[in-house]
C-alpha cells in the first residue's frame, strides 16, 4: 500500500482526498496498489469531519515518516509551499502539486533535485487544472517541434469576456457577479491582470523549449481597460475578446505574450465560454491539436492531481523525464511581433488615422459617438506604437488569427 500526505485542505486538497476514496478501486488497479492518504497538514483543525484524525500542523511529522512515498502539496503561493516541497524532495519523497506560482517559479530546479533523488516532481495541475496539458507535452508530442501554444488559461477572466460578451455587461458588474459565485478572489488582481495566465504561458513555454522562461519577462496585459464598447465593435467585425496566454515559434526566436485578443469564428479558441479554458498546441509534424475542459475547480484539478500521484506510485524508484533545464531562454523582443490591431480612436479625423496607419478598416457602431474603429493592416509592434503616438487612441485590442 503506498501511503501519501496532503499538504492543504483547502479546495483541491478535500478533492483530492475525495477522488482517491469515490475512485479507490480504479485507482489500485492502476497504481498497482491501493493509494492511503496517512497525514494532512494544515493550520487548522476539522471537528466533525473524517479527516481530522488524520490532520497535523508539523510538516516535519511527514518529513520524517518513512511510510509516506508521495507527498501532495497543493496550499499555494511560493512559500512557505517551496520550503515544504524540497523537504519532501530531500527526503526521497515524490511530490505532486497544481500550484503554479511555485512552477513558474522552482520548476527546473525542483524537477533536478527529484532527478538527483530518482523519485519524481509533478504538476500536472498546475496549467488548466483538469485539462492533460503538461504530460502531452512532456511525453506525447516529444516527435514534435511545437511552433505554437496558445490558451485561454483562467477561467475567472474568461467568464466576465464572455458575460460581456453575451450580455453587455460592465466589467465592474460581471466582476462582481464573478466574485459572488466564487469564481473570482475579492481580490481579483492575478486574474484580471493576466499574472495567472502569464504563469502557465511561461510554465508551457518552458516545457516545449526545455528551457527556463521567467514568466516577468513575458508582455502582460490584464482584461480591466475592455468595455462594452470594445464587444459592440468586436461583434460588428464577428469577433469575440478573450485574454490569451501565447507563445510560438518564428525561425530561431521565441515570443510569448499574456494580453487580450480579438478572435473571429475560425480561430480554435472562439466557442470556448464562460469558465472552460482551452489550449490550442500546434507540431511540425502532428499539426494542431485542441484541448479544452474545466480549467479550476475542486474535483478537475484533484482529478489531475490524483493522476501524477498515480504516476508517482506506478513509477516508484524511476525518475519519469522532464526536459526543463534552468538555462535561461531569451524571448524575442515583442516591439519585433507582427500582427494586425483593431484601434478605437477619438474624434473623427479618418485622415489622420489613414495617415498614420496607412491602408485601415475603418469600422463604425451605431450609438457609439465621437469616436472609430479600424483594423490596421499587419505591423509590428513597434511600428504600432510609432503611429499610435500620432493620435488620440482610446483602446487597442490586437488580433490572433490562428486556425485550426
Amino acid at each position: 500500500m503506498a501511503k501519501i500526505a496532503v499538504l492543504g485542505y483547502g479546495t483541491v486538497g478535500s478533492g483530492v482526498v475525495e477522488v482517491l476514496e469515490t475512485n479507490a478501486a480504479s485507482i489500485t488497479k492502476k497504481a498497482g496498489e491501493a493509494v492511503e492518504v496517512k497525514y494532512v497538514l494544515d493550520l487548522r483543525d476539522f471537528p466533525g469531519d473524517p479527516i481530522q484524525e488524520k490532520i497535523v500542523h508539523d510538516v516535519d511529522i511527514i518529513i520524517n515518516d518513512p511510510e509516506v512515498s508521495v507527498v501532495v502539496e497543493v496550499m499555494g503561493g511560493v512559500e512557505p509551499a517551496c520550503t515544504f516541497v524540497k523537504k519532501a524532495l530531500e527526503a526521497g519523497k515524490s511530490v505532486c502539486t497544481s500550484n503554479k506560482a511555485l512552477v513558474a517559479a522552482h520548476g527546473p530546479e525542483l524537477i533536478a533535485m527529484a532527478k538527483e533523488k530518482n523519485i519524481n516532481f509533478m504538476f500536472e495541475a498546475s496549467v488548466g487544472g483538469g485539462i492533460p496539458i503538461i504530460r502531452p507535452l512532456n511525453q506525447c508530442l516529444t516527435a514534435d517541434e511545437v511552433t505554437q501554444v496558445t490558451g485561454i488559461l483562467n477561467g475567472t477572466t474568461n467568464y466576465i469576456l464572455t458575460k460581456m460578451s453575451k450580455e453587455g455587461c460592465s466589467y465592474d458588474e460581471t466582476l462582481k457577479e464573478a466574485q459572488a459565485l466564487g469564481y473570482a478572489e475579492r481580490n481579483p488582481e492575478a486574474d484580471v491582470e493576466g499574472h495567472d495566465a502569464c504563469r502557465k504561458i511561461a510554465i508551457l513555454t518552458s516545457l516545449y523549449t526545455g528551457k527556463t522562461v521567467k514568466f516577468e519577462e513575458i508582455t502582460t496585459e490584464g482584461i480591466t481597460k475592455i468595455s462594452t464598447a470594445d464587444f459592440k465593435y468586436a461583434e460588428k467585425l464577428g469577433c469575440v475578446v478573450k485574454l490569451l496566454g501565447t507563445s510560438r515559434r518564428d525561425g530561431d526566436k521565441v515570443y510569448a505574450m499574456t494580453a487580450p485578443f480579438m478572435i473571429n469564428a475560425s480561430h480554435p479558441l472562439y466557442n470556448v465560454n464562460d469558465v472552460i479554458n482551452g489550449v490550442y498546441v500546434n507540431g511540425n509534424m502532428v499539426g494542431s491539436l485542441m484541448f479544452i475542459g474545466a480549467g479550476a475547480g475542486k474535483l478537475p484539478t484533484a482529478s489531475a492531481v490524483v493522476a501524477d500521484i498515480v504516476d508517482c506510485v506506478k513509477h516508484s524508484g524511476t525518475n519519469v523525464a522532464t526536459i526543463w533545464s534552468s538555462e535561461k531562454l531569451e524571448l524575442g523582443a515583442t516591439d519585433d511581433e507582427v500582427r494586425s490591431f483593431f484601434v478605437r480612436v477619438k474624434g473623427d479625423d479618418e485622415a489622420a488615422a489613414k495617415a498614420a496607419f496607412g491602408n485601415i478598416e475603418v469600422v463604425k457602431v451605431e450609438g457609439i459617438d465621437g469616436e472609430f474603429g479600424f483594423v490596421t493592416a499587419e505591423m509590428s509592434e513597434k511600428a504600432y506604437k510609432e503611429a499610435a503616438a500620432k493620435v488620440e487612441v482610446i483602446n487597442m485590442i490586437r488580433l490572433d488569427k490562428t486556425v485550426l
